[in-house]
């Protein structure tokens, strides 16, 4: 009869068994914390999470606040129309994209701000702003950066609102010759003048409760 029990005769030597518990012990200590969570992930999170702070509180603003997300990515796409920098030499830069973007920010506040709850318009205007502080993080400036720009945007921003606040009394050339204050030395000041007229005209067509639904007529 021939068994076919494997059978140990000698097992691991009393030091390979220290070294594995050891081992054991070394890992499981690596492994958990106090609160059982990996104390790697715990030492890495915690500057990230010091550093992207203001972030995710900017982030926790806009996921709580959507109403107007429709508006904000309206103006973006506007900004997108190739149309708008024929002549430029360096075309669709982050710096031309803005000063179009808020072109048509000033327009869209200057038909809407009249006729509507001043609350809602202060609403949409704190959005758009703080969808573009985010952006600007995005790219990469640092938090001093950003408050410098932030101001300045500001500023060139109510000289816009500033400028526009008679458009539609004024001649076409005197339109013209407000647009190029704001915009590139290389513009189609002719076609741009033309364009934001148009523009003006088409928000006057719509309602803003369209505008914050998405439902623009064309």
């Amino acid at each position: 009869f021939v068994s076919k029990l494997l059978v140990v005769v000698a097992g691991p030597s009393n030091s390979l068994i220290s070294f594995l518990f050891e081992l054991f012990i070394l890992s499981l200590l690596c492994f958990s914390s106090k609160k059982c969570t990996p104390w790697c992930f715990i030492t890495l999170f915690n500057p990230q999470f010091e550093i992207s702070r203001k972030v995710i509180i900017i982030n926790k603003y806009l996921f709580m606040n959507t109403k107007y997300i429709n508006i904000y990515n309206n103006l973006v796409n506007l900004t997108r129309n190739k149309i708008l920098y024929k002549n430029f030499i360096s075309q669709d830069t982050f710096s031309d994209r803005l000063i179009f973007f808020l072109l048509h920010f000033a327009f869209f506040l200057k038909v809407f701000k009249k006729e509507n709850d001043k609350k809602i318009m202060q609403e949409i205007y704190d959005y758009s702003f703080r969808q573009l502080e985010l952006s600007i993080r995005e790219i990469g400036y640092g938090d001093q950066s950003i408050n410098k720009k932030m101001k300045n945007y500001l500023n060139f921003f109510y000289n816009m609102i500033d400028k526009m606040d008679n458009w539609e009394f004024l001649s076409f050339d005197e339109r013209k010759s407000v647009l190029k204050k704001f915009l590139n030395s290389h513009a189609d000041d002719y076609y741009l003048t033309d364009y934001f007229e148009k523009y003006r005209l088409n928000l006057l067509n719509n309602t803003l409760n369209s505008y914050i639904k998405g439902v623009v007529n064309h």
